[in-house]
């Protein structure tokens, strides 16, 4: 079977840096501007996460710079009015701060980013404690895979698991992460198995299967995305 899918403690960053309620304004721009990220966790005890503070909450302060922030009726976006106001972490965080355990596979960590429209997720322990910080840019380094190790585990993982007897004649090449399957099977109900096998290995962009019956020739491919 393919090998277990990586989870977040493999790609998650660390050190991470957050800042506390109490934080002021310019102290976390201060803290994003030293370690060059978009975003912060606000914390507080021993480092439970109560918050995030990201890019969007701080620019309503130079937004509404110089506007007239007495009449609020005039503001259509009361929420940015009040970040506009604010001078603290406590004030500027969005909460509850959407979190993720460590143990959660890449693909789940990138569907609670879509769900939630966040960037990035402090990754956190049973008690809420950050531990970790993972970001788009992490769930994106599958994609880094080289294209030998990719053929590999779809040898080793694949082929040999679905095809042992036919693995001499079942030909695996990668490009780009693209894989291409070709060969004769057996028994044709195991080749979308295998394109769907294939398509759920880390670092594949696509799958084009020319599997086929044992007179099988080199027709056109049937691409998976």
């Amino acid at each position: 079977m393919p090998d277990a899918p990586h989870i977040v403690s493999d790609v998650m960053t660390l050190p991470v840096v957050a800042v506390g309620r109490a934080a002021r304004f310019k102290e976390i721009v201060r803290a994003m501007e030293q370690r060059q990220v978009s975003a912060v966790p606000v914390v507080e005890g021993e480092g439970r996460v109560v918050g995030v503070v990201s890019e969007a909450d701080l620019l309503p302060k130079e937004e509404f710079r110089g506007r007239d922030l007495t009449r609020p009726e005039r503001i259509r976006r009361r929420s940015e009015l009040a970040k506009a106001e604010a001078l603290t972490a406590e004030e500027l965080m969005s909460r509850p701060a959407v979190t993720v355990r460590s143990h959660v596979t890449l693909a789940q960590a990138a569907r609670i980013m879509a769900v939630k429209h966040v960037k990035r997720l402090p990754v956190v322990d049973d008690e809420g404690r950050l531990r970790g910080i993972v970001s788009r840019g992490d769930l994106l380094k599958v994609f880094l895979r080289s294209d030998d190790d990719i053929e590999e585990e779809v040898r080793r993982t694949v082929v040999a698991y679905l095809f042992p007897t036919l693995g001499h004649a079942i030909h695996v090449s990668v490009q780009d992460g693209v894989v291409t399957l070709r060969g004769p099977v057996q028994d044709t109900s195991l080749i979308w198995v295998a394109e769907r096998l294939v398509r759920a290995l880390e670092g594949v962009v696509s799958v084009e299967s020319r599997l086929g019956g044992e007179d099988v020739g080199t027709g056109g491919a049937q691409t998976t995305r």
